[in-house]
């Protein structure tokens, strides 16, 4: 029987987490883990706390209660002290944890004044400090990845929704994360640009061994590339499956209302 010692790392593991915004509680406790190169899609009602565990992990908000691991080691949290009591990270703590975490939200956050290969290269470039010549290498092959590699002297301007978005995804890849977040990233396109940037992510899953936590309304695709689906309500894991069991068979009345809602 294995030991603590012979497992390997959890990517992702989310321990007694409690998140409250004033009076309101978003996420009650929640214990999560997600393995290394496994991919985990979050489906639930708005107001679930599926995106909020997004944020958490980009920093982009504090827990309250509970410890965020990745990689094996305190990511929320930071050794401190002769005992080495966890307290709260701080920034220099973060920051070169925070690089192991890409995410690509909603809205596509491109800079506008610069081309397409530019958008890619400029955090490789001042943030991972490679030289131009990598780094335009690496962001020409990630275009060539989601489709673009005719578009790298673009301006985002002159691009669809659907082009942007993949953009984004480049631009995420970019920075070589271990774990890659996906944040309802059709939620902001017509109908008709959504099934160009879920192949895409389709391809990016086939061809890679990221690690993904993806929120998304699009059941086909959470079918597609998901080893595990969590279905989310008030804060907790309500149930948890691969997804041939929790999309065709869920055990809870409450999965089943929400699915209906897609059919």
């Amino acid at each position: 029987m294995p030991t603590e010692t012979d497992r390997a790392p959890e990517k992702v593991r989310f321990d007694r987490v409690t998140k409250r915004f004033g009076d309101h509680t978003v996420l009650d406790g929640l214990d999560l883990t997600v393995a290394p190169g496994e991919r985990v899609t979050l489906i639930g009602p708005s107001g679930s706390g599926k995106t909020t565990i997004l944020r958490l992990l980009m920093t982009l908000e504090r827990v309250t209660d509970g410890i965020v691991h990745v990689d094996g080691e305190p990511f929320s949290h930071m050794p401190a002290g002769p005992g080495g009591k966890l307290v709260p990270a701080d920034e220099r703590y973060l920051a070169p944890r925070r690089r192991r975490v890409g995410m690509v939200f909603q809205q596509f956050n491109l800079f506008p004044h610069m081309s397409v290969l530019a958008n890619v290269v400029e955090a490789p470039r001042h943030v991972l400090g490679l030289d131009a010549d990598e780094a335009a290498a690496r962001a020409r092959d990630l275009l060539a990845l989601v489709g673009l590699a005719d578009k790298e002297d673009a301006h985002p301007t002159r691009l669809s929704g659907g082009q942007q978005q993949r953009v984004a995804i480049a631009r995420a890849l970019a920075m070589r994360p271990g774990l890659l977040l996906l944040d309802e990233v059709t939620s902001a396109l017509d109908p008709e640009l959504v099934a160009e940037v879920l192949d895409v992510l389709r391809d990016v899953a086939g061809a890679t061994d990221i690690t993904m936590l993806c929120v998304t309304h699009e059941m086909g695709f959470a079918r597609d590339v998901s080893d595990r689906i969590l279905m989310f309500d008030r804060g907790r894991v309500l149930e948890s499956g691969p997804p041939g069991s929790l999309l065709d068979a869920p055990e809870h009345e409450r999965t089943r209302a929400f699915l209906r809602s897609f059919r």
